[in-house]
């Protein structure tokens, strides 16, 4: 009696990530597949020393609105207004602006402090965040913005153009980029062939990805590749909205947006190509 094969038999897949590594390599494995890791997430550092001036200064300018991005970035706003006994300031200063929020970890993050936002992103993305925030408007007002390791040019710009009197953007987090090597690595991977799919699980690996492709010539090719032979895998919408943006028209992403639900997805997606 024959067994059946498993949905990833054969299949090569990189996982992009830096977290939860074994646990998707072994889900990976259970469906028949074979996991590598070329991480392209970098390393991401905390910036304690600027955020003590940051948040003193937040804190001294009383913005009429507050905009977070991320739930672990928020969370390491108010650890640190902690750590500098300013937190009873801090809150206050977030408790009288309004909050807009992009992202489910956030809202929940910041129901653990009882803050509620007053504006909410409508799908998880940065651009469903500025088409709530349309119909506001920000004439002569102060804005301050908590990102996670990357400016935000187009979200400055889109409330500049509202009528901001400042747009200032807090980075607890900065991303450094990973290693050459794991790039070069990746290129080779892909230019021979060697993969079969590659799991993105936030919208920097994509960008470092096409960032490494460009400077070195073959962003073409590498389009192409992830259209065509290489199956381009994403945990949630942020990270999928990334690859759209870089000319990517074949994503496979589950509903339930976690690396778990990832994993699956792929397996099935492959499971209907037979």
């Amino acid at each position: 009696m024959n067994k059946v094969a498993k949905p990833l038999s054969g299949k090569t897949i990189v996982i992009a990530g830096s977290r939860k590594l074994d646990e998707m390599s072994s889900l990976i494995q259970k469906q028949g597949g074979t996991a590598i890791v070329r991480s392209l997430q970098g390393v991401t550092t905390f910036k304690e020393q600027e955020m003590e001036q940051e948040l003193r200064l937040f804190i001294e300018n009383q913005p009429e609105w507050v905009i977070f991005t991320t739930g672990i970035g928020a969370k390491a706003l108010f650890d640190a207004a902690d750590r500098l006994g300013i937190k009873d300031a801090f809150v206050q200063t977030v408790q009288q602006a309004k909050i807009a929020i992009r992202g489910y970890k956030t809202y929940n993050f910041l129901k653990t402090q009882e803050l509620a936002p007053d504006i909410r992103d409508s799908d998880g993305t940065m651009k469903g965040l500025e088409e709530q925030l349309e119909s506001v408007t920000f004439t002569k007002e102060q804005i301050w913005i908590q990102l996670h390791g990357e400016p935000a040019p187009d979200l400055v710009q889109f409330l500049e153009a509202k009528g901001a009197s400042s747009v200032h953007t807090l980075l607890p987090y900065l991303n450094i980029e990973p290693e050459a090597e794991t790039l070069q690595q990746l290129r080779k991977d892909i230019q021979q062939s060697q993969i079969d799919a590659i799991c993105f699980t936030t919208a920097v690996q994509v960008r470092y990805l096409f960032k490494d492709a460009s400077k070195n010539g073959y962003e073409d090719e590498l389009r192409s590749a992830l259209n065509q032979q290489v199956l381009a895998v994403s945990v949630g919408k942020v990270t999928s909205e990334a690859l759209t943006q870089a000319g990517i028209t074949r994503i496979v992403a589950p509903e339930n947006e976690r690396m778990g639900a990832m994993i699956i997805e792929m397996a099935k997606y492959y499971e209907e190509q037979k």
